[in-house]
C-alpha cells in the first residue's frame, strides 16, 4: 500500500475468519510523515512598527544527518537577514532557524517557507503563511463635509497641509463625491459595522444601520465599507447571536444568556429585530413573541431603583416599537402621559417615542398637539441649525443616554407627524455640524441619527441631478464623475500620503513645517453636489504619550516564573525572554463614577494570552498581590468588571457601572517570539460617550 501525501495519522483493521464461529480481530496505527518538514511558528499578528524574527523548524526524520537549504519569500514585510540559509540537521532530531523581519505597511503580510535536502534523497517541505499587520499605534483622522449648488461651473477650494512629520507609508487623502447627501453617513455607517465589541446593543445596533441604509450605501466606494454578502453574512450571525442571548422571560441581557435582562436594551433589540424583518431578514418569530410579551408588561421589569423619568422613556420607547409590531396601545400612551402630568413633564425622548406612536391617529389629536408645542418650547435655534435642549439624571446609564439621540428621535417623530415642518432641515443641520471624525460620539447615537436621516433623504431630496464632478490636487487632475440621474453612485479618490507629500512640498524626513496646496472640486451642470474630504495619517513619531480625559490608565510587566524574566531599561523599554510567562498588570482610576467602560489593553505581537479556561493552558500560578489584597469577602463581591475577552491582538474587560476609584485588572501572556515589537497603550473609555476616557503610553517590548 503506498500512502498518499497526507501528513496524518491512519488506523488500520484486520479481521480474520474461519468457519462460522472463529473470528478474529485486531488494529494498529501508521502516522505518515515527511523525511522533512519545514514548520514556520510566527506571531499570530504584527503591529505597523514591528520587527521581529521568523522561527522556522527545520525537523529531519531520517536516520541519517541531512543539509538542508532554506529560503523565505516576502510580501508586505521585509527580510532584514538575507532570506537564506543552510543548516545541518541531526538525524532524527529538530534545528529552529530565525529570519529577521519587519513589517512594512498596515494590511496582510506573507510568507512563503521552502526547505530542500541536498544529497541523493533530495527530500523537501514548504509552507505558507498570511498574518495581519496593524494599523500604527498612532492614528488620527479628520474629514470636512460640504455641498456645491447652483448653476454654471460651481466650485471649492480646500487648503491641504501635512500634520507635520508623517508615515509616508500609510493614509492619505479621501475625496469623495455624490449627488445625495447619504454618503455624509458613510463614516458613521461603517463605525458601526465595525466597531469591535460585540454585546447585545452592538450587535443590534449594527444589525439596525444595515437594515436601515444596506440599499442605499452599498454603492459607495468608501474604503472599509462590506460588501453586501458581507453585511447579509453579518447580520445572519448577529441575529443568531441575539437569539442564543435572549432570557426565558423575553428580555436580553448585555453579554450572556442567563443575567439580568435590561428592559430598555430589551426595547431596542426588538426594535432592530423589526426593522430587520422589515427589510427581509429571517428573524425568528418565537423570539419576537417572547419580545413582545416583555413589551406589553415592560413596567413589571423595572428594578425599584429606576426613576420615574427612566420608566417614562423606556415605557415610551415600547409603545413606539409595538406599534413596528402591528400591536398599537394609544389608551396606554394616553394613560402615560397622565402620569407624567403632562407632555411638558416628559423626558424629551419620552415625548418623540409618545408622538411616533400617536402620529395619525384621530383619537389623539390632543396629545400629538401638546407633543408638538413641547418640542417647538425645548428648542435651540439658529439660523441655520437647531437642536433639543435637554439632561438626564442619574439614571440616563439605563438608557445609555446621550443628546445627540435625542435629536434623532424628535427628528424621525417629526418627519412623521408634521412634515411640513421649517424646523426639520434646521435639525439635520444641527445633527451633522455635531460629528465629529464623520460620525457622532457612540453606536446609540449614530443607529438613531442613521435611522432618522435616512428618513429625511427618501422624503425630502427631490432634485435630479445632471452634472459632472472634476477633482485637482494643486496642479494634477485626480478624476472626474458623471452624475444623470437619481442614483447613489459616488466616486471616491484616494491620494496615497506619499503624493499628498509631494504636492505640500513636504518631503519625508524633511524639518520644520510642511508646505500647501489646493483641493480643489468643480461641478459642472444641474443639480447638487455634496463632497466628503478626509485625511488618515500616522505620525512618525510612533510614540503616544499618556493622557486622562476620564480615566487614569497604567501598564506594567511582571515574571510569572522569575523576576528576571522581565526587566525593563533605561529608556523605558521592557525587555522580555523568549518563552517565559509574563503577568500584565494594568490599572485604571476614575475620580468618578463611569458607566458601560471599555478596559482594552493591546499586545505586542510577541506575547500571546494565556487563556486559564481553556485546559490546555494548564495551571497558571495566582497573582501573590491579589491574593494579599483581597479583603475576607472577595468571594461575595465578585470582579469589577462583567464580562472580559482574550483575543489574539488585545485583551478587553467591560463594565456596566464603575464606582469611582481604582480598579485593577490582570492576565498572563507567554513570549513565543523574538523581536522588537511596538505596544499600543492602553485605553479605557465608556463606550456610549466615548469623549471621556483615558489611556497609557506607548510601550517597546524586545523578546530575546
Amino acid at each position: 500500500m503506498k500512502l498518499p501525501d497526507n501528513l496524518t495519522r491512519y488506523r488500520i483493521v484486520a479481521i480474520a475468519s474461519s468457519g462460522e464461529k472463529n473470528f478474529g480481530k485486531g488494529e494498529s496505527a501508521i502516522t505518515a510523515r515527511l523525511p522533512l518538514m519545514v514548520r514556520p511558528s510566527p506571531p499570530r499578528f504584527l503591529n505597523f512598527g514591528d520587527t521581529f524574527k521568523l522561527p522556522v523548524v527545520v525537523q529531519n526524520q531520517t536516520d541519517a544527518p541531512m543539509t538542508v537549504r532554506l529560503a523565505v519569500r516576502a510580501t508586505n514585510a521585509a527580510l532584514t537577514d538575507g532570506a537564506g540559509r543552510e543548516v545541518l540537521v541531526p538525524a532524527n532530531d529538530r534545528v529552529e532557524v530565525q529570519f529577521p523581519a519587519a513589517a512594512e505597511m498596515a494590511g496582510t503580510a506573507r510568507f512563503q517557507v521552502l526547505g530542500a535536502a541536498t544529497g541523493a534523497g533530495k527530500a523537501s517541505d514548504a509552507a505558507e503563511l498570511a498574518l495581519p499587520v496593524w494599523t500604527p499605534a498612532t492614528t488620527e483622522a479628520f474629514a470636512t463635509y460640504g455641498v456645491i449648488d447652483g448653476g454654471g461651473s460651481p466650485a471649492i477650494r480646500q487648503a491641504v497641509a501635512l500634520p507635520g512629520k508623517v508615515v509616508t507609508q500609510f493614509g492619505g487623502l479621501e475625496v469623495t463625491t455624490s449627488s445625495t447627501q447619504l454618503q455624509a453617513l458613510t463614516d458613521a455607517f461603517v463605525y458601526l459595522v465595525t466597531y469591535p465589541f460585540e454585546c447585545a446593543e452592538q450587535r443590534a445596533s449594527r444589525v439596525l444601520s444595515i437594515a436601515a441604509l444596506r440599499d442605499v450605501l452599498t454603492a459607495f466606494s468608501a474604503e472599509g465599507l462590506p460588501s453586501v454578502a458581507a453585511m447579509q453574512t453579518r447580520v445572519a450571525a448577529d441575529l443568531e447571536r441575539l437569539d442564543n442571548l435572549q432570557n426565558g422571560d423575553g428580555g436580553f441581557p448585555f453579554w450572556e444568556r442567563g443575567r439580568p435582562s435590561w428592559p430598555y436594551l430589551t426595547v431596542y433589540v426588538t426594535h432592530a429585530l423589526l426593522a430587520a424583518k422589515a427589510k427581509g431578514y429571517a428573524v425568528p418569530q418565537a423570539m419576537l413573541d417572547r419580545s413582545r410579551s416583555y413589551l406589553r408588561d415592560i413596567e413589571s421589569h423595572y428594578d425599584a431603583f429606576y426613576p420615574k423619568e427612566v420608566r417614562w422613556s423606556i415605557s415610551a420607547f415600547a409603545l413606539a416599537t409595538r406599534r413596528q409590531m402591528g400591536d398599537l396601545d394609544v389608551a396606554k400612551g394616553k394613560r402615560l402621559m397622565k402620569e407624567a402630568g403632562g407632555a411638558d413633564k416628559l423626558p424629551m425622548e419620552a415625548a418623540g417615542w409618545l408622538l411616533s406612536t400617536f402620529t395619525g391617529q384621530a383619537d389623539a389629536v390632543a396629545e400629538r398637539k401638546a407633543l408638538l408645542r413641547y418640542a417647538q418650547n425645548r428648542v435651540s435655534e439658529t439660523a441655520g441649525a437647531a437642536n433639543f435642549t435637554t439632561s438626564y439624571k442619574d439614571g440616563g446609564y439605563l438608557l445609555l443616554s446621550s443628546d445627540r439621540r435625542v435629536d434623532g428621535v424628535m427628528l424621525e417623530a417629526l418627519i412623521s407627524e408634521d412634515k411640513d415642518s421649517d424646523l426639520i432641515p434646521k435639525l439635520v443641520t444641527g445633527l451633522l455640524a455635531h460629528k465629529k471624525a464623520g460620525r457622532w460620539a457612540n453606536t446609540q447615537e449614530n443607529t438613531f441619527v442613521l435611522v432618522a436621516l435616512d428618513k429625511y433623504f427618501q422624503t425630502y431630496e427631490k432634485v435630479t441631478p445632471d452634472f459632472v464632478a472634476r477633482v485637482w490636487l494643486g496642479q494634477g487632475y485626480a478624476g472626474e464623475l458623471a452624475f444623470k440621474g437619481r442614483s447613489t453612485t459616488s466616486l471616491q479618490l484616494d491620494i496615497p500620503m506619499a503624493a499628498v507629500a509631494a504636492a505640500t512640498k513636504g518631503a519625508p524626513g524633511t524639518p520644520g513645517t510642511p508646505g500647501t496646496s489646493d483641493l480643489t472640486i468643480q461641478k459642472d451642470g444641474a443639480g447638487r453636489l455634496y463632497y466628503r474630504i478626509g485625511m488618515t495619517y500616522a505620525p512618525a513619531d510612533l510614540r503616544l504619550l499618556p493622557a486622562d480625559y476620564g480615566f487614569v490608565v497604567e501598564r506594567r510587566y511582571e515574571g510569572v516564573d522569575a523576576a528576571s524574566d522581565v526587566t525593563r531599561l533605561a529608556d523605558g523599554t521592557w525587555k522580555i525572554k523568549a518563552g517565559a510567562r509574563v503577568r500584565v498588570r494594568l490599572s485604571m482610576a476614575n475620580e468618578n463614577r463611569r458607566y458601560h467602560v471599555a478596559l482594552v489593553d493591546p499586545l505586542p505581537a510577541g506575547l500571546e494570552p494565556m487563556n486559564p479556561a481553556l485546559a490546555v493552558t494548564g495551571p497558571i500560578p495566582l497573582d501573590p498581590q491579589e491574593q494579599t489584597g483581597r479583603g475576607p469577602y472577595w468571594w461575595w463581591y465578585g470582579p469589577w468588571y462583567d464580562h472580559q475577552n482574550l483575543r489574539d491582538e488585545r485583551v478587553e474587560a467591560f463594565a456596566s457601572l464603575l464606582w469611582e476609584g481604582v480598579h485593577r485588572y490582570e492576565y498572563v501572556a507567554r513570549a513565543t517570539t523574538p523581536g522588537t515589537f511596538v505596544v499600543p497603550p492602553p485605553r479605557a473609555e465608556e463606550m456610549y460617550m466615548p469623549e471621556t476616557f483615558g489611556r497609557g503610553g506607548t510601550d517597546r517590548v524586545i523578546v530575546e
